[in-house]
């Protein structure tokens, strides 16, 4: 048995090492900086959401929630990035928090969309057991952030709607989802690796290559 043990542990794979899942003080410090500056975007975003939605409406019941991507981007930017558990709804949540205080048209219930739609990408990411950051889970993530948002807003919005509006309104809740809070974020953890801001994180240290 012990020849055996000893076999299995020199055959596995040079530097392989166990995930450390634990919550670092530059974890929680980084985690919060995107959690509060996404929630200052978030302000701006309300306000240019407004015209934008007016414009997309008209064309397509529901079309309005391409926009929503907009409110997105924290719980992926911070999944991606801290690559811990807990990490996407940690960045969602602040930064709805930090909307709340400073003031919208959604009042405290924007509380409990940053707790949804940070729960959809952290389920992502969970569902990779947090090992896997490839873009394609990247933009599932986004995915998952977008499904999160349309079915609450159907939910406190939009109750009763019909379901062409529904369809509509999820669908185009995914696309955003996928194209500003993933692909997005994707390239902004790409740019700021390749300053060497993020050099004690693992999207840093692999920044060259094709899995941040």
């Amino acid at each position: 048995m012990h020849a055996t043990t000893s076999s299995l542990k020199q055959s596995a794979p040079a530097g392989a090492t166990k995930r450390n899942f634990r919550w670092r003080v530059v974890d929680i410090v980084v985690a919060s900086v995107i959690g509060v500056a996404s929630g200052v975007i978030f302000l701006v975003w309300n306000q240019a959401s407004n015209p934008l939605s007016g414009l997309l409406s008209p064309l397509l019941p529901g079309l309005s929630a391409l926009l929503g991507g907009g409110w997105l981007f924290a719980g992926v930017l911070g999944g991606l990035i801290i690559r811990k558990p807990g990490a996407a709804l940690y960045t969602e949540l602040l930064a709805a928090v930090v909307s709340t205080l400073i003031g919208n048209q959604w009042g405290p219930l924007t509380l409990v969309s940053g707790l949804v739609q940070g729960l959809g990408a952290e389920l992502v990411f969970a569902l990779f057991l947090y090992t896997n950051y490839r873009l394609y889970v990247v933009l599932l993530a986004g995915a998952g952030a977008g499904l999160a948002m349309a079915i609450n807003d159907l939910v406190l919005w939009y109750p009763g709607s019909a379901s062409a509006f529904a369809t509509i309104y999820i669908v185009s809740a995914i696309i955003s989802g996928v194209v500003i809070a993933g692909l997005l974020s994707w390239f902004a953890a790409r740019g700021l690796a390749r300053t060497g801001a993020l050099n004690r994180f693992a999207a840093g240290r692999i920044a060259g290559r094709t899995a941040i």
